[in-house]
Formats: structure tokens, sequence, C-alpha cells
């Protein structure tokens, strides 16, 4: 028997409400709703699917995957962080291009005084100039100019420009050129403008290290040796040279603050006794932080570089290996250890 439209609904209200069974359900990105699902007085099943977004997210960088690029990213100056973050928000590599357009758009133009031969970064197709100087603060932290004849190049000056201005001397000289890897713009780059880069980083690199230099030596910043980057410090083109005489400047300004004091000396004990290290190496680098003057003792030790090598952390990401070692040191934090940059390895990662 059929019953008329009518029929049926009347019908239908006054029959007892059944679950619902239901299946997975695909819904192409282009109908996903741009508000919330209404609410339903049923529960639904596990089977039940449903993107909660328009788009479809974009898949996660391949980069960050790898445990020794979490490590090379995290040594970075946080405005760099900020940087690569950014480029890795960013799939298209079309976008990417036109980001690093934005930035030489603009980058402040370079001074014509400081557009000489000395500042001039060799190996790149098109022109690019880079000066370095201390700033007027504290006279601890780099800051850097650039300028280009190219558009894109200059966009890529401009950007590590941000990124590295600001830091101090010894934080640009542990960077490592693995960071330019994290920030996804091979596709969107030539191989020279890719190598025209690197270059532009490592000349960054050794007007920095000229820069401390020269202050060992009382030459004023800006002038002497760290605009003729060729002639001093046995710093040529030899790219073992820089980096024996960028190590020497390292461990000589970290000689300020070699020496542990009481909190240095606890956190050391702390460590040996919980972790049973093969390697440990801590470093008061109180000193380079606004505020503390690097003097000795509890009241002056509130920043610390860590690198120690045990097998506790097996089996442990790298964040539970941080996670670890601020549990065996909350009483030091919690009285006046204010950062602790760590580096948590284990034997096989090292090759011991």
């Amino acid at each position: 028997m059929s019953l008329c439209s009518s029929c049926r609904r009347i019908a239908t209200n006054f029959l007892p409400p059944s679950p619902p069974i239901f299946k997975t359900l695909l819904i192409p990105p282009s109908s996903f709703p741009i508000s919330p699902l209404p609410s339903t007085k049923f529960p639904i099943s596990k089977s039940f699917t449903v993107r909660s977004t328009p788009t479809k997210p974009s898949s996660p960088d391949p980069s960050l995957q790898n445990p020794s690029n979490v490590e090379i990213f995290e040594q970075l100056p946080q405005k760099l962080q900020e940087i690569i973050k950014l480029f890795q928000s960013v799939q298209d590599p079309k976008a990417k291009y036109e980001q690093l357009l934005f930035y030489g758009k603009n980058l402040k133009p370079l001074d014509a005084q400081f557009k000489t031969e000395a500042n001039k970064v060799k190996g790149c197709v098109s022109q690019v100039w880079l000066r370095a100087y201390f700033d007027d603060f504290d006279k601890k932290n780099v800051v850097f100019e650039a300028d280009s004849d190219a558009l894109i190049t200059k966009g890529l000056a401009a950007l590590l420009v941000q990124g590295l201005s600001g830091s101090p001397v010894q934080e640009i000289l542990r960077i490592s050129p693995d960071f330019i890897v994290l920030l996804g713009l091979q596709q969107s780059l030539s191989p020279s403008r890719n190598s025209g880069f690197l270059n532009m980083f490592q000349l960054m690199q050794k007007k920095a290290l000229l820069l401390y230099v020269d202050a060992e030596k009382g030459i004023e910043s800006g002038t002497g040796s760290v605009e003729n980057p060729e002639s001093d410090a046995g710093l040529g083109s030899n790219s073992y040279d820089f980096q024996s005489s960028a190590n020497s400047a390292v461990d000589d300004l970290k000689s300020n603050g070699s020496r542990l004091g009481t909190r240095g000396q606890r956190i050391r004990e702390i460590l040996n006794k919980e972790l049973q290290p093969i390697e440990l190496v801590l470093e008061d680098v109180s000193y380079q932080h606004a505020g503390h003057a690097g003097v000795k003792g509890s009241s002056g030790e509130t920043h610390f570089n860590l690198k120690v090598v045990s097998k506790e952390f097996v089996g442990k990401s790298l964040v539970k290996r941080h996670r670890l070692i601020y549990t065996l040191l909350d009483t030091e934090l919690q009285s006046g250890l204010h950062a602790l940059s760590i580096e948590a390895k284990t034997p096989a990662e090292v090759g011991v």
C-alpha cells in the first residue's frame, strides 16, 4: 500500500527513532563547511569522518623530522628561527620566491661609501656588498648592512641581515651553514644563487670574527681590518684558515666564562651523578647577556651552554632529553638559572 506524502510525514513522526548506521563519509575539499557542523542528538560512530578545515593541510616540512636538523635549528638566533618558520610554512616554491622579492624591496640601501671591493661578496653572479659593525648599545652585538644590484639577490641578503643582526659574535660563528637547507629555497633558486647565498653567509661570519679581532686590538668598529677581511688574522680565501681562526676566536670568547663558579660546579656534580656522562662540557656564558657582567659566584651565573653525551638518552626524543635535564636542575632553575642551551646526544650519535 502506498501513502501520500502528507501521510508519510505523519507516520514518520510516530515511528520510534532507531540508531542510524554511519559509514565513512568522504567530502571533497571544495564542499567543506566554513562554520562548525551542527550538533546532533545521535552519537557519532568512530567510522564517521569529517574534515574540519576547508583546505587540505600542508604536510610537515621533512627537514624537521631529522633530529640533527632540529639541533641545528635550536642553535640559531631567534630572529633567524622565525624566518625559517615563515619559509617552512610556505609550500609553493613560487610563493617562497615572492617572499624573497618582498625582502629585497624593503632592504635599506647601503651607502655608496661602503660599496667597496673589500665588502664585495665573491662568487656571486650579481654584485653584493656586506658591511658589519658593533651596535652602539653595548658594542657586543653585530649589525649587518647589505645591498645588491639584483632584486632576488638583494632579497637573500636581506634575509641574512634580518636574521643575524643583533647577535653576538660567538653565536654567529657557531651557526652551521646547514641551516640554509631548512629554508627550503633550493627549488626556488638556481644553483649559482644557492652558491652565492652560502658565500654571503660565510662572509658575514668572517666579518663578525674580524670585528672581534679588531676589538681585541682596540681598533674602532667599521675601520681597519674589518673593511679589509683579506688582510688580517690570516683570513684569506682559504676556508681552512678561516675556520681555524674562527675556532680560536670562539675559544677566546668562551675563556671569559670557562671557569665555573659555585652554581656551575653544582650543575656539573648533579649531571655527573645522575647521567654518568661519557662527555660533559659546561660553559658559563652569563657575561654575554645584558644585565649580567659575568661576575662569578651564584649571583652572576645565569646562562650556560651544556654539551652532554650519555647512555641515559638512548630511546628518548630530543624533547624528553631536555626535559630530563631540566628536571634534574629544577632547584637551580628556581633559584636564578635563567637559561640553559643544551646539546644532548647518545654515544652512538657521536660515534662512540
